[in-house]
């Protein structure tokens, strides 16, 4: 099931620092970023693909439906990643102007593994 969780941040009057480590419940196979967003992205759910996502810049909702839930989430902070599993499926909407959304994959790209059928 979708869940936000907390990035472990260090603040120091140099800068700060929010850290993906040990907090993912996956192996990390893919990074990507998507920007200068248009339209709604996603529309699918993967068979096998853990999917986490951070709102570097910018926000965006991303609506994520399964069998438990029917919910949007609202990623605007850099230290706050938003899990997807497989079964979720999810699209990305309402993008700023500025979003930069970075996401870290369990598994390398497939076309086979996306299912676009929306979870009722």
């Amino acid at each position: 099931m979708a869940k936000i969780l907390n990035l472990p941040t260090y603040k120091k009057n140099t800068g700060s620092i929010s850290v993906v480590e040990r907090i993912l419940p996956f192996t990390i196979k893919r990074v990507y970023y998507i920007y200068d967003i248009s339209g709604n992205r996603g529309g699918h759910a993967h068979k096998k693909n853990k999917q986490a996502l951070i709102a570097i810049n910018g926000n965006c909702k991303v609506f994520v439906k399964n069998k438990k839930i029917n919910r949007n989430f609202i990623l605007n902070n850099k230290k706050k990643i938003l899990l997807l599993n497989p079964a979720d499926w999810h699209l990305i909407k309402n993008c700023s102007k500025n979003l930069v959304l970075l996401v870290l994959a369990s598994k390398n790209y497939d076309p086979k593994d996306y299912t676009q059928q929306e979870i009722v």
